[in-house]
Parts: C-alpha cells; structure tokens; sequence
C-alpha cells in the first residue's frame, strides 16, 4: 500500500518556523521595539546633519515635486532622467573630487550594480571581513572569487594580494570608508596604495563618512592625504537627509556603469523631490563648516565623558557582549529618556551585541552629557 506523503507547508508556516527560528537564536523578537509612544531623545538615527528637517531642503522638494512631479515615471534611460540628476551628479563629482558621478535609487542598489558592473567570474574580489551586507551582496551577484580579509587588517591584504592575485583577471578591494556599526575609519591610504602596487580597484562605501568626515567630503578626505581611490560610492540618506545612493569615479568608468549597471537599467529614476532635496543639503555641507563638524564634535565629547578612545567619526560602538546584555542596557536608557538601539546578530558577530550611539549636528552638549551619566553604569 503506497502511503500518502505529507502535505507541503504552506508560505505562512515556513515563515512563521523561519520566524521562530529567529527568535530562538536572538531570544527576542528581530522586528519589534517597545518604544511605548514616551518622547525620547534619539541617539540611533543615520540623519547626522539634521538635512531631512532643514528648511531649505524642504523647500527646494516641495518646489521640485510641483514643477516635476511625485515620481520620475520611468528608468533613467528611458524618460525618468529629469534635468535635476545632472546637476546632483556635478555637485557629487565635485566635492569627492572625481571626473563623474552616477547616482543610483540606493546605497543598496548602488553596490548590487556596480560591483558585477566591473568584475565577474575570471575575477577576484577581496573585501573587509566588516563590510556593510550590500557590498558582499553585489560581490555575490559578480559570481568572482570571494576572499574576506581581517578587519582593517593591511598586512593581510598584503598576503592575499600575494598569493592570489597574479591567477586572476581583474581584482576589485571593497570595504567601509567608515563602519557603520564599529565607527572606525579603513585606512584608505594605505589600502590605495596597495591596490595601486597589485594592480587592483580599490572601492570605499562612504554612506557613513560623507557630511561628516573629511570636512565633510568623506572618508576619503578624512586621512593626512587625499587618499587615491577610484570608485567612491555612498548614499544620499545618512548625513544628506534624503534618499538614493551615488558611485563618483572616473568618466568612462561612469558611463559603463550607466548602461552595464542593472539596478540603474531598469530601476525607475528617484522622485524629482528627492533629487533636488539632496542637491540642496550638498550645498550645505559644502558650505557650512561648523554644521560638518559638530556630529563628531558631540561624539568626542561623549567618549571624552567617559574616558573612551576619541571617537572617530559620529558612530560610538559599546559591546556589550550578548543580545540580553545589549537589550537590557537599551531599555534602561529607553527608561532614562534615550534611544539607542540594541545591536545583535546576524547584524554583528555573535558575543558582540552592542549599543550603537549615534550623534548629530542637532544634539546639545547638554544632552551628550546627560546621554553619558546615563551610559555610564552600563559600561
């Protein structure tokens, strides 16, 4: 007698298994976060400058909005290039110091084209073991070989380099200009110069460092010397309070990217509002030194207040080891008046949950200093 098989689990049963899973691993719910309607001082948000508020960048998307319309209408390369991208993509080019800029609907979708734009499977690929998830992303879609090397670990680029690039066609190095989630600078000179001696790209995802580092030009900037690096890309939703992303480089490369690239081919282009919102607040940061400077400024004061290393960029990472250490120091200061959001796997490394605090152009010294009294017991 030929047995009957058991029926196939429906969509909601895998995702609710897949769900579970989850939260056995993390031992808290990955999605939700009791913020319980209190008004809190926030020390997790990405817009360092405070740009998504300004009333200039406002203006200039409502403004936009009525004369171009909500949404771009279609990609790029058909009708969606509306006359605002020309002059984002000048000013980009211009303040990162590159011949062209191309800009991209995301950050996300910047790396998930570029990179399989430039490489593919002859290739070899070597990347910071830290990198943000959408640079091994676009390194997975290129079908190169993959290499991690230790974090900011130039030594072992340089074994890698070694060994492994002379049996390769092209070799491409991506990491973070600054880590989103340690708050430390790649040291781009160094890494520039040893791309440079074995004939490889070197690739920096700036999301973290522009309007913040570098007088506001970057990571790349940020260094003794410019440090040389051909493939610049970042996004236009952390420190410029808008939304896209952009890759500035060299001419030809960009317009190879512009017709190879196919989250640029066939994504519809950003709306008109976005665009010129982005343009204004470049203006800012371009313009307004004391703006650019005071998120690092209030994280230094932070790390001073508690005797810390001198923050490095607007980002101060407090491990706290496991994801019940980290979520118990976040509802504690949720309690004293704060947000700051409990980092956990697979965000972060396993044991090195943590407390991500970031600061913006916004932030009184008052409220740094009273961020840090409330820190301090947890340390």
């Amino acid at each position: 007698m030929t047995s009957t098989p058991p029926p196939h689990p429906s969509l909601d049963d895998v995702a609710r298994d897949k769900l579970a899973a989850l939260e056995r691993r993390q031992r808290t719910s990955p999605t939700r976060a009791a913020q319980a309607g209190a008004e809190l001082v926030s020390f997790s948000c990405n817009d360092y400058l405070g740009l998504s508020h300004h009333p200039d960048v406002i203006a200039a998307s409502v403004e936009a909005t009525r004369r171009y319309g909500a949404g771009a209408g279609s990609a790029r390369l058909v009708t969606g290039n509306h006359p605002l991208y020309a002059e984002l993509e000048s000013k980009l080019a211009a303040l990162k110091g590159t011949e062209d800029a191309v800009v991209f609907g995301s950050g996300y979708l910047t790396n998930l084209g570029v990179i399989p734009a430039l490489v593919g499977r002859a290739d070899l690929i070597l990347i910071d073991e830290l990198c943000h998830s959408s640079l091994l992303a676009g390194a997975e879609l290129a079908r190169s070989r993959v290499l991690e090397f230790r974090h900011n670990d130039t030594r072992h680029l340089t074994e890698l380099l070694a060994t492994e690039r002379g049996t390769h066609r092209h070799c491409l190095v991506l990491t973070d200009g600054v880590f989103s989630m340690e708050g430390d600078l790649a040291p781009l000179p160094e890494l520039a110069a040893l791309a440079a001696e074995h004939d490889a790209w070197l690739m920096s995802d700036d999301a973290h460092g522009l309007g913040v580092v570098g007088n506001g030009r970057g990571s790349t900037f940020a260094h003794a010397a410019r440090a040389a690096v051909p493939l610049q890309m970042g996004t236009l939703s952390k420190a410029v309070g808008s939304y896209g992303g952009y890759l500035c480089t060299g001419t030809n490369v960009a317009e190879l990217v512009r017709n190879r690239a196919r989250s640029f081919v066939y994504s519809t282009g950003l709306p008109p509002g976005a665009v010129a919102a982005a343009s204004r607040a470049l203006d800012l940061i371009a313009s307004d030194h004391e703006l650019v400077r005071r998120p690092l400024a209030r994280a230094r004061e932070f790390t001073a207040a508690l005797a810390l290393p001198a923050a490095a960029s607007p980002i101060v990472s407090l491990v706290q080891g496991s994801a019940e250490r980290a979520l118990a120091a976040s509802d504690a200061l949720r309690r004293a008046g704060f947000l700051v959001a409990a980092i956990r796997p697979p965000t972060v490394p396993p044991g090195t949950s943590r407390l991500r605090v970031t600061f913006s152009a916004v932030h009184t010294p008052q409220q740094v200093a009273a961020l840090a009294a409330a820190v301090r017991p947890l340390l």
